[in-house]
């Protein structure tokens, strides 16, 4: 057991997510994927109804879906979908990035603001719903990125105050993915089934996150591939809306 996941962090890690939920008004961040689900587990012990939010682009994995249903079925949460308005797939459609008569690259992802499509128009409408504090299972080894995230402005608490007066805190920030893992197994908390649909497709390990199924990254780790071999059907569906996805698979 690594030290930032033994017995005594888990402690300190639950008490404080007690005093941020004491704190902010808000809502714990949900994404049906393994770190999301550990901070659900943590929080619920805290607060069992705490508000959960699920940002739908409508491009996530259909298992994702029943998955959340049967989720609040039997951990009875306080779910509240937040859609994105329009839908993701309409996003990348009108942007022509798809289109065999697309502009260049740069030039059509100019026209359309994923992050703002996708994190920051949905978020505003979350804390405008239930308040100013977030929960959320980001954590600094996923990418340069996260790390910066977190250590800007010399802070390495788990906590991103954000210039709009909102406030995040990542829990697990500083884990690895083993330490995830461990939590999970040693709690056996039920986790997304599109974890094993990815391992039995041959997934690297370091590739089973569930984001979108396709927004324009991370296209050359072949996740449009896997798209097409696990979710045949409706790889092609989106192929009738985005038809270079045929192309990048």
């Amino acid at each position: 057991m690594s030290a930032r996941a033994g017995a005594k962090a888990i402690a300190d890690i639950t008490a404080r997510i007690e005093s941020h939920l004491a704190g902010h008004d808000g809502y714990l961040a949900f994404s049906g994927g393994k770190d999301s689900l550990v901070i659900l587990d943590r929080a619920r012990r805290v607060e069992p109804e705490v508000p959960v939010v699920f940002f739908d682009s409508g491009l996530d994995y259909p298992e994702t879906y029943d998955y959340l249903t049967e989720l609040v079925h039997t951990w009875r949460l306080d779910l509240h979908c937040i859609p994105t308005d329009p839908p993701l797939l309409q996003v990348l459609a009108d942007s022509g990035l798809w289109n065999h008569t697309a502009l260049t690259d740069g030039a059509a992802a100019a026209m359309v603001d994923l992050h703002a499509a996708l994190i920051t128009e949905p978020a505003r409408r979350a804390h405008a719903l239930l308040g100013p504090g977030e929960l959320w299972g980001v954590r600094a080894d996923e990418s340069a990125a996260r790390r910066m995230l977190y250590i800007r402005g010399g802070r390495r608490d788990g906590i991103v105050a954000r210039a709009d007066g909102t406030v995040a805190y990542g829990p697990i920030w500083n884990w690895t993915t083993d330490d995830v893992w461990a939590h999970i197994a040693r709690h056996r908390l039920p986790v997304n089934p599109v974890y094993a649909k990815l391992r039995e497709l041959g997934v690297p390990e370091q590739q089973h996150r569930l984001s979108h199924l396709i927004d324009g990254g991370h296209l050359d780790r072949g996740r449009l591939t896997w798209l097409r071999r696990g979710w045949p059907a409706l790889f092609e569906q989106l192929a009738d809306v985005l038809p270079r996805i045929r192309q990048l698979s």
